[in-house]
């Protein structure tokens, strides 16, 4: 019989269970005590925790990146699912992480084929030399790495697959709407996300690096992209490379979100359209996963708190 993970529990029913230490975060109650605010991984999914009263040796020996042996409790806590703690035990000779991460739907090389088609629909030359040049630099990571750290597209692969399906959707875009420029707009959502490979640590206990604290990920993969530059003898003030720099610098929409500027052509503003647009939904979908038909799920932090129906299907026999 195949061990039961995480999301095969029902609320409020007792676990006993192998799980991935994904975060473990230190931090001091009202009362002055530290406990460890914990996200525990499977296959099925994530999930929060906390250790109550945690001294310093628990707190040295459960660290991210540990599988431990859980037994507790599956609630929901302010409309979150969490988990009661009642015992953890590390686990001598532990089964390998991957057997607890999640990946991304599609497999590395399907990922990479797509993607490597797309290069030859990328017609103007300097932006084309620049995907290349900085996809093969950064190859293993980005299509490793997670696309954030909690919120979208936050398991193994995810930064691959996050700006497959906005090429995907950008492509639809494209072909509906005439004055598009595909080659720009399919550069921009191949790179926009890829300053994150310097932002986080990695896909397993993913944390953010200094550099990913102190600069961000926009202004990082701007850097990298006059480093191209630099390697290929373009001009990075070139119009050509300004409108490519503009697509990754504007992609949050927003300068309360991150960018240093709003888009002000029309490919940047799609650009940031498809990416909140796949964000949402692989939010809105993976936290569905986990809700009975009938009822609404957790609160989605990304989505200002609001949580989403999963209509009772029944009524369409």
């Amino acid at each position: 019989m195949e061990e039961k993970r995480i999301f095969d529990y029902k609320v409020d029913e007792n676990l006993e269970i192998m799980v991935l230490i994904k975060s473990a975060e230190v931090r001091v109650a009202k009362n002055g005590k530290k406990f460890i605010a914990f996200n525990f991984e499977d296959k099925s999914g994530t999930i929060s925790a906390k250790f109550w009263d945690a001294n310093d040796a628990i707190i040295q020996r459960f660290t991210a990146g540990k599988v431990v042996k859980l037994t507790g409790k599956r609630e929901v806590y302010q409309g979150n699912p969490q988990i009661k703690i009642f015992r953890m035990f590390e686990v001598p000779n532990a089964p390998d992480i991957s057997e607890f991460i999640q990946s991304a739907p599609l497999n590395v090389e399907a990922m990479e084929n797509e993607i490597k088609d797309t290069l030859f629909e990328i017609t103007v030359m300097p932006w084309n030399r620049i995907t290349r040049w900085l996809l093969n630099k950064y190859h293993n990571q980005y299509f490793d790495y997670p696309a954030a750290k909690k919120n979208h597209h936050a398991f193994k692969g995810g930064l691959a697959f996050h700006s497959l399906s906005i090429l995907r959707l950008a492509k639809a875009v494209a072909n509906e709407y005439e004055n598009v420029n595909k080659s720009l707009l399919y550069a921009g959502a191949i790179l926009h996300d890829l300053g994150k490979v310097i932002e986080l640590s990695g896909s397993i206990a993913t944390t953010y690096t200094i550099a990913g604290n102190l600069i961000g990920h926009i202004v990082l993969l701007d850097e990298e992209i006059i480093k191209a530059c630099q390697d290929l003898n373009l001009d990075p003030n070139d119009e050509s490379i300004l409108l490519l720099r503009h697509m990754i610098l504007s992609h949050h929409g927003l300068l309360e979100y991150g960018s240093p500027v709003r888009p002000h052509i029309l490919e940047a503003e799609i650009l940031h359209n498809l990416d909140n647009l796949d964000a949402s939904i692989q939010m809105i979908n993976g936290a569905i996963d986990h809700t009975p038909q009938g009822d609404f799920s957790e609160k989605i932090f990304g989505l200002d708190g609001r949580s989403f129906y999963n209509p009772d299907k029944k009524g369409e026999r």
